[in-house]
């Protein structure tokens, strides 16, 4: 039985967005039997990227994403999908980073049940509504403390030196700087990463 490392810290997320995002690569995602290593991941920051969340001011939907870092931020996207979110840095930055693709480490049964599939792919976990969905994650998440014991909980995995960066997916109404900026970080060499491929 795979047996993951211990809890990171809140100090490990109260950090610059990005510099947390490209660390986040490798570690594990722990929810009851099902462990997920982290191998893709893109960085918001607060009111002055264009592409965020957090862009107009706060809101409702963006409570979270202000507060200090080490929290889970869920939101709906499209009214289908559930985007499991980590926020960073200090009370107030506004920054967080979206988890884009996952590797199965454990809880595989658990994985295909929950996907409604039959074969363990890349296309499991490629994609941050595929992730948050193998987690069985949603509203009752956003908010949740990762680095203290509980239902969802980030623990230590091993680290990656070799990192892809590319722009983010999904962001057009962003400005043409935001838009093209490498704020996208996958482990160099992994299938499992979403598309369009960083390989």
């Amino acid at each position: 039985m795979f047996h993951p490392g211990k809890l990171i810290p809140q100090s490990f997320y109260r950090r610059d967005v990005d510099l947390v995002a490209r660390e986040l690569l490798g570690h594990l995602l722990v929810r009851d039997d099902v462990i997920l290593r982290i191998t893709e991941v893109e960085a918001y920051g607060g009111p002055e990227d264009s592409a965020s969340h957090v862009r107009h001011g706060r809101t409702e939907r963006n409570a979270v994403m202000w507060g200090k870092g080490g929290h889970a931020y869920l939101y709906l996207c499209y009214g289908l999908h559930w985007m499991l979110n980590i926020v960073t840095g200090e009370e107030g930055q506004g920054s967080a980073v979206l988890i884009r693709a996952c590797e199965p480490v454990a809880g595989t049964e658990t994985l295909l049940a929950r996907r409604m599939m039959t074969a363990v792919k890349p296309a499991l976990l490629a994609g941050p509504g595929r992730v948050a969905q193998g987690l069985s994650l949603d509203k009752v998440f956003n908010g949740e403390a990762l680095f203290r014991k509980g239902d969802l909980e980030l623990r230590e995995g091993e680290q990656r030196d070799a990192i892809l960066m590319a722009p983010r997916v999904g962001i057009a109404f962003a400005t043409k700087e935001d838009q093209h900026s490498l704020r996208r970080y996958a482990v160099a060499g992994s299938l499992w990463i979403s598309s369009p491929k960083l390989t």
